[in-house]
């Protein structure tokens, strides 16, 4: 059984994660990513929420978010993706659902935890080969990031990303890294070291 999503806690990081229904793509072409993009900034003025991190992939999203407001990221997503929803129908001439259904979320300790979940989701191109370097990926923030041009702002981390940031993203996770942030993403616990995470036990 899927275990229950915590009460998201202001001012915390979460990792969040939505898929398509049955992980089929629902981004066909580079319009349907700027369309995504163009909702998710105007999301931002329904209920701002601040990102750290994104990557959209052909089949799901990631986010590496910030809330101010313990209601902001649901109604963020809501907004979103039922938005997101309605003008995919009317482009493909579909109907039924296209999100495999809740987003899930990880609340992730603001340390090196944070870093490496960043790292995660900057380079989650890179890991499924779908681009030589994790920057070459248009539709991530770590080619946004620092960017004029990038087509949504970020807001900085509570922790200093290393200078060498964007090497750092694009050397290889250990397994163990990935099998850790894949569990706590999957049944959405926490993801910090075993003290932090018995203390926030507490709190949700």
């Amino acid at each position: 059984m899927p275990r229950r999503p915590r009460a998201i806690v202001a001012n915390h990081c979460y990792h969040i994660l939505n898929r398509a229904n049955r992980r089929a793509e629902v981004f066909h072409e580079p319009a349907d990513y700027h369309a995504f993009v163009a909702l998710m900034m105007k999301a931002q003025q329904h209920d701002e929420l601040p990102i750290l991190a994104a990557c959209l992939m052909p089949n799901h999203f990631h986010l590496v978010v910030r809330p101010a407001r313990a209601t902001s990221i649901s109604r963020w997503i809501h907004w979103l993706c039922t938005t997101h929803v309605n003008h995919y129908h009317a482009k493909y001439g579909t109907s039924g659902r296209l999100w495999q259904g809740p987003y899930k979320a990880c609340l992730v300790q603001t340390d090196l935890y944070l870093l490496t979940v960043m790292r995660y989701v900057e380079r989650n191109a890179l890991t499924a080969r779908l681009v030589g370097r994790a920057e070459d990926w248009q539709w991530g923030s770590l080619r946004w990031r620092g960017n004029a041009w990038a087509p949504m702002s970020l807001t900085k981390p509570p922790i200093d990303l290393p200078t060498c940031w964007p090497e750092f993203v694009n050397q290889p996770q250990t397994a163990a890294e990935l099998a850790a942030i894949r569990e706590c993403i999957d049944r959405q616990k926490p993801f910090g070291d075993p003290e932090w995470v018995i203390e926030m036990a507490k709190t949700s």
